[in-house]
C-alpha cells in the first residue's frame, strides 16, 4: 500500500520495473515473426503494419524507461532487496508474457490493460493522498529531460489515441513541470494512454479502433444460457 513516506518510490521503482516487461516481450515475438516473413499484425495484406506496432511498443517501453528512472532518481532502488525482488519478477514475468503472447496477443493485451488501469489508479490516490508534499518537493533531472528537453518523437508515438480539440486537430500532451506532484501528474496521465492502447487493442485489433472518448475497458463476454 501507498504510505506517503519514502518508501513508496521503492513500491513504485518495482511496478516500474515490471510495467516495461510487457512491451520488450511483445516486441520479441513481432521480431521472430517478421524475420519469418509475416509482415502485419494478422498475416493478411490488409492488417495493420507490423512495424508500426512495434514501434508503438518501442516506445511505450521507452516511457516506462524514464517513469523507472524517474523513481530511481528519487531513491527507489536504494535497498538491494527491492532490486532483486523487481529484477526477479520482472525475469518470470518476461518469460510468462512471452507465452501468453505468442498464444494469444489479446489475452496478453488484456493482461497488460489491466495492469496498467492498476497503476493509473495508483497514481491517482498517491496524488490525491499526498499532493501537499508532493508539491513541495523539487523536479527530477530527469524528468526535466524527458518531459521538456528531449525531443517528443517517442513521447507522440505512444499516445495513440489522441484527444481531438474544438476545431478538429488532434491535441498533443506538453506537459507542465513546477515541481515532483506535476511529474506525477504526467506519470498517472502516460499510464491512461498505454491503457487506452491496450483497450483498444484487445477489443479491435487496432491502436486505432476508437477515439479517445469511446474508449472504455474491456467487459467480459455474456455468457449464452445453457440449452434446455
Amino acid at each position: 500500500p501507498v504510505k506517503g513516506c519514502d518508501r513508496d518510490f521503492a513500491r513504485f521503482f518495482v511496478l516500474e520495473t515490471v510495467a516495461r516487461v510487457p512491451y520488450f516481450a511483445y516486441l520479441s515475438v513481432l521480431h521472430l515473426r517478421e524475420t519469418f516473413g509475416q509482415r502485419t499484425t494478422d498475416g493478411t495484406k490488409d492488417g495493420e503494419e507490423m512495424s508500426d506496432r512495434m514501434r508503438t511498443h518501442y516506445a511505450e517501453a521507452d516511457n516506462e524507461l524514464h517513469h523507472l528512472l524517474i523513481m530511481e532518481s528519487l531513491g527507489g532502488n536504494s535497498n538491494g532487496v527491492d532490486r532483486l525482488l523487481a529484477q526477479t519478477m520482472a525475469f518470470g514475468y518476461y518469460w510468462y508474457v512471452i507465452c501468453v503472447y505468442f498464444l494469444s496477443e489479446s489475452a496478453a493485451y488484456h493482461l497488460s490493460e489491466l495492469i496498467e488501469d492498476h497503476a493509473f489508479n495508483t497514481y491517482d490516490g498517491f496524488l490525491k493522498n499526498h499532493g501537499d508534499r508532493l508539491k513541495k518537493m523539487p523536479v527530477p533531472s530527469i524528468a526535466e529531460k524527458y518531459y521538456v528537453d528531449d525531443n517528443p518523437f517517442l513521447f507522440d508515438l505512444f499516445c495513440t489515441v489522441k484527444e481531438t480539440s474544438a476545431d478538429g486537430n488532434f491535441s498533443a500532451r506538453r506537459p507542465k513541470l513546477e515541481s515532483l506532484y506535476d511529474v506525477f501528474v504526467n506519470v498517472r496521465d502516460d499510464e491512461r494512454e498505454h491503457w487506452k492502447t491496450l483497450c483498444n487493442l484487445v477489443q479491435y485489433d487496432s491502436m486505432q479502433g476508437c477515439d479517445a472518448s469511446e474508449v472504455k475497458s474491456t467487459e467480459p463476454m455474456p455468457v449464452e444460457p445453457a440449452a434446455a
